[in-house]
C-alpha cells in the first residue's frame, strides 16, 4: 500500500500467521492514510497469548493507538489511556497488549513509539540502523511502564521492518536457534535477502520474513507471527487504457498518450488495441495457444506490457480487487497478471475512451459505455480505499 510523500512513495506491506491451532491471529496491524495531511499512520499490536482473546485485545489497542495518533494526541496520554483501558495480567503484572506506532509525514519524517515489541530497524544501503531512542514513563494500573520514542528521516531506498515476538522468538529451543531467531538473526536474513533481491517489494519482504519464521518453528508456529515493512522509494506508474476515444480524430492523441507514458502499460479492449496498432504502425500478435481462464486470450505489441479483452476483463479485475482473494487466481491468467502489475504500482492512471457504439439501438443509453464508466469508477474507488493507490481517471 503505497503513499505519495513529497514525490517519493512509502510502500507498505505486511504478513501475518496465526499460532498453530488458532483460527485468528492474536496480533493486529492497522494502517490509515490521511490524504488531507499527506500523512500515513500504522500500528502493530501484539495481544498477550494467542487466539480470539488476544485478537480482541490487540485490536482494541491498535484501534485506540491509531485514532489517538490521527488526532495528534500526545504520546504519553495515548499510552496511559490504552493502559487504563486494557486489563493487566495479575500474575505477571504486565499489560495484555503491546504496540508500535509509526507516523510518517509528507517529508518522509517518521515518528515512532514502541512499547514491549521487538525493536524496529532501518536498512539503508544494506546497513542495519537502530534509531536512537528516548525513554519516557507512562503510568497505568500496573504502575509505570517504559516506552521508547524515536525518529527517522527516510531516504529513497530505505526499508523499515517491524515485527512481533513470534518472529524473533521463532525456533526457540531448537538446535540451530536455541534462544530463538532473535533480532540479530532477523537483520542478517533481511540483509542477505536484499543482496539477492534488491528490488523486493514491501509485501514480499514481509511475507518472506513470516515464512522464514514459520520454517524456524518447523512449520508449526509456536506463536502469532506478524511482520510489517515500509519501503521508501521512487514511484512506479501504470497505465490501464480501455475503450476508443469519443471521436476518430482523437485516435492519434490516444496513441500519443499511451506511447509517451513513462511506466507499465495495459490495454483492455480489441478496438483500442487496433487503434494503437494503426496509429503506431505496430503489429498485434494474438497468442491462441494459451488457456482461456474465463476471458479471451492475451495479445502482444511492442511497447505494451499487456493487451487483453475489454469490459469482461475489467469486470473480473474489479471483482478480484474487491475480494482481495488473489491466491484463487490461476497464476498465468490475464487477471492474475494484471493484479501483479497493479500491486507493484503506485500511481495508476485509468484512461477511458467514451466512443458510443453505433450498434446500440438507443444511442441515448449506450449500455457498454455506461458499464465501462461504472467499472472504471469502481476500480478507482477500490484502489484508493482498499489499497491506497494514487489513481488518476481521465476520459478521452
Amino acid at each position: 500500500m503505497p503513499v505519495n510523500l513529497n514525490n517519493a512513495f512509502l510502500e507498505t506491506g505486511w504478513s501475518q500467521l496465526s499460532k498453530a491451532g488458532n483460527q485468528v491471529c492474536g496480533d493486529t496491524i492497522l494502517t490509515r492514510r490521511i490524504q488531507s495531511e499527506n500523512r500515513y499512520v500504522a500500528v502493530l499490536s501484539d495481544g498477550l497469548g494467542s487466539g480470539i482473546r488476544a485478537s480482541v485485545l490487540s485490536t482494541m489497542t491498535a484501534g485506540m493507538a491509531l485514532n489517538f495518533t490521527l488526532s495528534h494526541e500526545p504520546v504519553k496520554r495515548t499510552a496511559e489511556t490504552i493502559m487504563r483501558t486494557l486489563p493487566v495480567d495479575s500474575k505477571r503484572n504486565i499489560s495484555y497488549s503491546t504496540f508500535t506506532i509509526l507516523d510518517v509525514d509528507c517529508q518522509g519524517d517518521m515518528n515512532i513509539v514502541e512499547y514491549d515489541n521487538p525493536p524496529l530497524f532501518l536498512i539503508r544501503d544494506l546497513e542495519v540502523i537502530f534509531p536512537k531512542r528516548e525513554n519516557i514513563q507512562a503510568q497505568g494500573p500496573a504502575g509505570f511502564k517504559t516506552m521508547h520514542l524515536s525518529q527517522l528521516s527516510l531516504q529513497p531506498g530505505d526499508r523499515v521492518v517491524v515485527v512481533s515476538d513470534g518472529v524473533v522468538q521463532s525456533g526457540i529451543g531448537g538446535p540451530v536457534t536455541p534462544f530463538g531467531w532473535e533480532i540479530g538473526g532477523l537483520t542478517n536474513y533481511v540483509q542477505a535477502l536484499l543482496v539477492t533481491t534488491p528490488d523486493i517489494s514491501a509485501r514480499d519482504l514481509a511475507a518472506r520474513i513470516s515464512s522464514h519464521s514459520l520454517s524456524n518453528d518447523h512449520m508449526t508456529s509456536a506463536d502469532d507471527i506478524s511482520s510489517l515493512v515500509f519501503y521508501y522509494r521512487e514511484p512506479r506508474k501504470l497505465l490501464i487504457c480501455s475503450g476508443p476515444p469519443y471521436d476518430n480524430s482523437r485516435d492519434a492523441y490516444l496513441a500519443s498518450r499511451v506511447d509517451s507514458f513513462a511506466g507499465k502499460k495495459i490495454i483492455c479492449g480489441g478496438t483500442t488495441a487496433q487503434i494503437l496498432s494503426r496509429e503506431l504502425n505496430r503489429i498485434i500478435d494474438v497468442d491462441l495457444s494459451t488457456p482461456m481462464f474465463g476471458v479471451p486470450p492475451e495479445s502482444s505489441m511492442e511497447g505494451i506490457d499487456m493487451i487483453t479483452e475489454g469490459i469482461l476483463t475489467l469486470g473480473k479485475l474489479a471483482e478480484a480487487l474487491s475480494t482481495g482473494n488473489f491466491d484463487s487466481l490461476a497464476e498465468k491468467s490475464p487477471i492474475a497478471r494484471i493484479i501483479k502489475l497493479v500491486m507493484n504500482s503506485d500511481i495508476i492512471e485509468l484512461l477511458t475512451g467514451t466512443r458510443i457504439n453505433q450498434a446500440h439501438q438507443d444511442p441515448a443509453l449506450p449500455m457498454e459505455l455506461e458499464i465501462r464508466r461504472n467499472v472504471v469508477k469502481r476500480i478507482a474507488r477500490i484502489l484508493e480505499d482498499k489499497y491506497m493507490k494514487e489513481v488518476k481517471v481521465s476520459y478521452i
